[in-house]
């Protein structure tokens, strides 16, 4: 029996016209620990907008086990909410309950229970109450992570999760992801720290706006294929032209 794939087809993705990845073929085994590699501007995040279902690709396609699709978790890089919103951490991490509680199902004992355990997962007892403005950029990721474990996907999508942590944090948060992984779940994981990648990280997509190695990190991660993304991404022409519609979508863009 076939194992479940996420499975990149020929997928371009840009903003504008303008592409930010080309032409990527990958096939990610569910239940995989894996990091997203490249240099700055390599496309890391477009990637993960696109598997998460927030951009549409140009040209290609992604493709999604069920469980994957419908039991997506999404970390992005900066927090969805306003710190000046008036809600307390509780209530935060309560609104990752959302994706299998829905609109109608009350948040019942079971709904708590699983809040007050992702609380203690991310040592945040005590600030329960504590609006989120008050609290540090460290305490604010953990409210986060709490949101992905009340959500209890099975991908698990996490957009440099570490930035602006202490190394204590870092471990604490990486000691939780390989939990997850352990568990069954797939996890995609953009970074720019290598040697987090290499110790941490047993599959590696290294990305230059087109994909350059994927596979076991030890192989991806070598001199000849960084520098390559290095030279593919001083490369990359900012002002090149913009990606042509497919023939469909020119003729809506110029219909009257």
């Amino acid at each position: 029996m076939n194992t479940p794939s996420i499975v990149l087809h020929d997928l371009t993705a840009g903003y504008g016209r303008h592409p930010a990845i080309h032409h990527l073929h990958a096939t990610i085994p569910c239940g995989a620990l894996l990091a997203v590699a490249g240099p700055n501007g390599a496309g890391k995040s477009t990637l993960l907008k696109v598997l998460a279902g927030e951009l549409k690709p140009m040209t290609g396609h992604v493709s999604l086990p069920a469980p994957c699709r419908q039991r997506l978790a999404y970390l992005t890089q900066q927090p969805t909410w306003s710190l000046d919103f008036p809600v307390d951490v509780h209530d935060a991490i309560a609104m990752g309950c959302w994706p299998w509680l829905g609109p109608w199902r009350a948040f019942d004992e079971a709904a708590h229970r699983r809040v007050a355990d992702a609380i203690a997962a991310v040592k945040l007892q005590g600030f329960e109450h504590r609006p989120l403005e008050s609290l540090s950029g460290g305490q604010l990721q953990r409210v986060r992570f709490a949101q992905i474990i009340v959500q209890d996907a099975r991908l698990i999508l996490l957009d440099e999760p570490f930035n602006a942590l202490d190394e204590t944090t870092e471990e604490e948060f990486l000691t939780l992801i390989h939990r997850w992984h352990e568990e069954g779940r797939t996890v995609i994981a953009v970074l720019h720290d290598l040697a987090r990648v290499r110790r941490y990280f047993p599959l590696t997509l290294l990305l230059a706006r087109e994909l350059v190695a994927f596979g076991p990190t030890e192989q991806v991660l070598c001199a000849e294929y960084l520098d390559r993304a290095r030279r593919h991404a001083e490369a990359f022409d900012e002002h090149a032209a913009p990606c042509p519609l497919p023939v469909d979508e020119e003729k809506d863009e110029v219909a009257p």
